[in-house]
């Protein structure tokens, strides 16, 4: 039973957490004027549900609701991995597959070569309509049909990841349609997700991958393709070699389909690889100041060799997905002419953001800056529009075919490979 200096400590501990919250953001936004929300008025209503909150979860929600009242992206909370839900609720395990909304379903975009969905036959194309016996549809129905079709993409792929991911090594029958509209249930194992795990101050633990490969143009030149799933400092040292690897090939391709962001410090790097001169890819622009990218001409290879940055023709693939560093990474390089984009409108959230440790245990993320490319475009709330837009359309996916990918390796074919642009 619960004593009342329990209640009166749990209270005060929840009024603390929630002052922290609100204070911090106050004190760093970048927008004085906080986006046109009246921040004390906001403070008065929510601190007596905060005061009333019998526990951690609904003293989040309240939190949740005075952050969304901003209305941008990157306001959030992290749950401490003390509290007792967080702890017992391991999504650690992946299934192997991805999904992207197209129109109303759900399908598979994407299936990871040796992976429990491989494994069980997973074909993209499929369309996903229940995890467990339930209906993904019943949880899409959350969505409002006037929320905009870019949210609509990354908050329905945020709910499948609540249903797809789960224990290492549980199996779960997954049901899809499959290409010729009949039901298929398999069993799919969730595994131990690839990639060389990193840990970043207060967040949970990601892990890097980065994958390079060489392809033929339809008119046989080469390109090679470069794909990284994060922006990690891990990444700099592989991006390089794989680099090395294609400096003689016609053009290099960049993936970051599902990549949605990370530390946003590396783009002076990457960008160094395809610019000879320091170039701003954008500026960050906080209450105080403003912060410039400039690009750092990578001129060393990993051999420890002199070098020159790529000059050839560069693509960057982009999905909505695609976010916070990678779009910046994106618009930038777009915004100086030195990249062509493919593919679909990137997720548009796009603020800098900070972590801070709340009393509770819990971390709040807040943007502290805002990002425009080196001429002027705001990506918030917009996203980096491709230079050629190519719908995914499930035709595609269960053809095995990546539109996308065969776009860019056709411009490359049409490329200057002087200037690194179509002729």
């Amino acid at each position: 039973m619960l004593t009342l200096a329990t209640l009166e400590s749990q209270a005060a501990t929840a009024l603390d957490t929630f002052d922290a919250a609100w204070t911090i953001v106050r004190d760093t936004h970048f927008d004085r004027a906080m986006n046109g929300v009246n921040w004390d008025a906001v403070r008065t209503e929510l601190r007596p549900r905060a005061a009333a909150a019998q526990n951690d979860t609904e003293l989040r929600s309240v939190i949740g609701d005075m952050l969304g009242r901003l209305g941008q992206s990157h306001f959030a909370l992290i749950p401490s991995t003390a509290d007792t839900y967080s702890a017992t609720l391991d999504l650690s395990g992946t299934p192997g597959f991805d999904v992207r909304l197209v129109d109303t379903d759900l399908i598979v975009a994407r299936v990871e070569p040796d992976s429990g969905a491989a494994s069980s036959g997973v074909r993209t194309g499929w369309v996903l309509t229940a995890v467990d016996g339930k209906p993904i549809k019943d949880a899409l129905t959350s969505l409002p049909s006037t929320m905009p079709a870019r949210l609509r993409q990354v908050e329905a792929w945020r709910i499948s990841q609540s249903r797809l991911r789960g224990p290492q090594g549980s199996t779960v029958p997954m049901t899809f349609t499959d290409g010729s509209g009949n039901p298929v249930t398999v069993p799919v194992t969730r595994r131990a997700e690839g990639g060389a795990p990193v840990t970043v101050g207060s967040l949970p633990t990601m892990y890097v991958r980065v994958n390079s490969a060489g392809r033929r143009t339809p008119s046989g030149k080469t390109a090679g393709v470069i794909a990284f799933n994060v922006w990690m400092p891990l990444v700099d040292g592989l991006f390089l070699k794989a680099v090395d690897e294609f400096r003689s090939a016609d053009g290099i391709i960049i993936d970051l389909r599902g990549n949605p962001g990370g530390i946003a410090g590396m783009l002076m790097g990457i960008s160094g690889h395809f610019l000879t001169e320091a170039k701003p890819i954008g500026i960050m622009k906080t209450r105080e100041s403003e912060l410039r990218f400039p690009s750092n001409p990578r001129r060393v290879s990993a051999a420890g060799q002199p070098v020159e940055p790529f000059s050839g023709p560069v693509a960057v693939l982009i999905d909505g997905m695609t976010g916070s560093a990678s779009e910046c990474f994106a618009g930038g390089m777009q915004s100086l002419g030195r990249v062509r984009v493919f593919g679909q409108t990137s997720m548009g959230q796009a603020l800098p953001a900070l972590f801070n440790k709340l009393p509770n245990g819990d971390v709040l993320v807040h943007a502290y800056g805002d990002f425009v490319t080196s001429n002027g475009t705001r990506l918030e709330g917009r996203g980096v529009i491709p230079d050629e837009t190519v719908p995914l359309r499930r035709d595609d996916l269960l053809a095995g075919r990546d539109a996308v990918m065969e776009r860019a390796l056709a411009w490359i074919d049409a490329a200057d490979p002087a200037r690194g642009t179509n002729r």
